[in-house]
């Protein structure tokens, strides 16, 4: 994933539009038609995150850790609880 440098101050919840339409991907995708999340690796190691089907919309910003927390505790059933 290639490193994006914004133009603004980044924040948790700027819009999406203010980080540019380079630079996201859709790291997986299921069968819902291609409604899913969109990520983009920024200049200070960040990751933004924001909705495919609003581009406009809200980027939540995560740092690595905290990205890297989430996905192994996914990867290990502890956000299971979710779909129930």
């Amino acid at each position: 994933m290639d490193r994006i440098k914004p133009r603004k101050r980044v924040y948790n919840g700027m819009p999406a539009q203010d980080l540019g339409s380079e630079g996201w991907h859709k790291p997986w995708s299921g069968g819902n038609g291609g409604n899913c999340l969109e990520a983009m690796k920024l200049a200070d190691g960040r990751i933004a995150v924001r909705q495919s089907t609003d581009p406009d919309g809200p980027a939540l910003i995560y740092t690595t850790d905290e990205m890297t927390a989430f996905i192994e505790g996914a990867k290990a059933g502890k956000a299971d609880f979710l779909l129930s």
